[in-house]
């Protein structure tokens, strides 16, 4: 009888070590688990976090830009990260700028900063502002808008530089773009249906205008045209429902555009984000956007907030500098693209078909 009460109570201790473990071993491979669901493809809706993301180093994200990571099977969002928590005079600390990543393994809900991204600078106080990243044949291209320095007003040079990468975290140096002025920034780049590329960018020497170049092997480009006449910045440009989409930063909202061959764009009547949302962080214009349209054929629209006004309050006179970053569901009727940026974000964005290159095509 001793022995049996023994034997019991050993295999008492033995269940409550296993099942120790397996909590323990459930704990630590949760992560796995999550990535696991991302590799498989299976979609698990999840409502979007508010904000989306809020960078822990400066707490200025802005200028957003998504694309899959096919490595780590994951989404990466290469960011401006403004110097929000610094207190220099004038725009100094929207100078020195470096990019940051953020990562989503269950497809765009939930956001963690992974790193700053590995940029070769000719100076350290160079100022790097709106990536733009597309993957063509297993390289990603970065169109980058650089500012030879840290300064103090916005009366400076700046412009576009191509770079490349095998991981999207380490970056080599292409070339620098030659384009309409020695004041271009905020390129966005798009495959035409002939195969060839397009590059939108902001011209600031000619009033804030829209231009476009073209390009057969992103190496080699030429002009193309005024694209938007209206004073503007930020472009992106995506394919949905049948037509060409245009969205741009305003400063009074989101300008929304639609065309059929990519030359000639409708703007509508409304700007997007134009009204402040009820949401905190998210009661402000939206800024400079990005859209995705996923595998189901929804489109995602990308965006950043200043945190000014309600969201300001109890906090010191500087809290207006800090930016964060917000996800709303565009929704199209007769041409009309509309926004409800106080309901849920239930999202879950599948990952290109491994046939189809991130280029910005349009439904993958």
């Amino acid at each position: 009888m001793r022995v049996c009460m023994r034997w019991m109570w050993c295999v008492a201790l033995l269940c409550c070590a296993l099942v120790g473990f397996g909590k323990t071993s459930l704990l630590a491979q949760s992560g796995r688990v999550q990535r696991t669901i991302a590799d498989s493809g299976e979609k698990v809706v999840t409502a979007a976090a508010v904000p989306l993301f809020r960078d822990p180093v400066h707490d200025g994200a802005a200028d957003p830009v998504i694309v899959w990571n096919r490595a780590r099977k994951a989404w990466w969002m290469l960011y401006t990260n403004r110097l929000a928590d610094k207190s220099d005079s004038g725009v100094t600390w929207v100078h020195g700028t470096h990019i940051g990543i953020a990562e989503s393994v269950d497809g765009g809900a939930h956001w963690k900063y992974v790193s700053e991204a590995d940029i070769p600078l000719d100076k350290p106080d160079y100022t790097l502002w709106a990536p733009e990243v597309i993957d063509v044949n297993g390289t990603y291209h970065m169109f980058l808008t650089v500012v030879p320095g840290t300064f103090t007003d916005w009366g400076h040079e700046r412009y576009i530089e191509h770079l490349t990468s095998k991981d999207m975290l380490h970056w080599k140096f292409a070339d620098k773009l030659n384009l309409a002025s020695d004041r271009t920034i905020d390129a966005c780049v798009f495959r035409l249906p002939d195969g060839n590329w397009r590059l939108w960018y902001k011209n600031e020497r000619d009033t804030s205008k829209i231009y476009s170049v073209d390009s057969s092997d992103l190496v080699n480009w030429k002009p193309s045209g005024i694209a938007i006449k209206t004073r503007g910045e930020g472009p992106v440009v995506f394919q949905w429902h049948g037509s060409y989409w245009l969205i741009e930063d305003a400063w009074s909202g989101l300008g929304a555009f639609h065309s059929s061959d990519l030359t000639n764009w409708t703007r509508q009547p409304e700007n997007l984000l134009h009204d402040p949302g009820t949401q905190p962080t998210d009661r402000a214009m939206g800024n400079h956007p990005d859209v995705v349209v996923d595998g189901s054929g929804r489109a995602w629209l990308f965006y950043f907030t200043q945190q000014g006004g309600e969201d300001a309050v109890g906090h010191d006179a500087l809290w207006a500098r800090r930016s964060v970053l917000h996800v709303t569901e565009l929704h199209e009727k007769d041409g009309v693209l509309t926004v409800d940026r106080n309901a849920p974000a239930t999202i879950h964005m599948l990952p290109p078909p491994n046939n189809k290159k991130s280029d910005k095509l349009g439904a993958w």
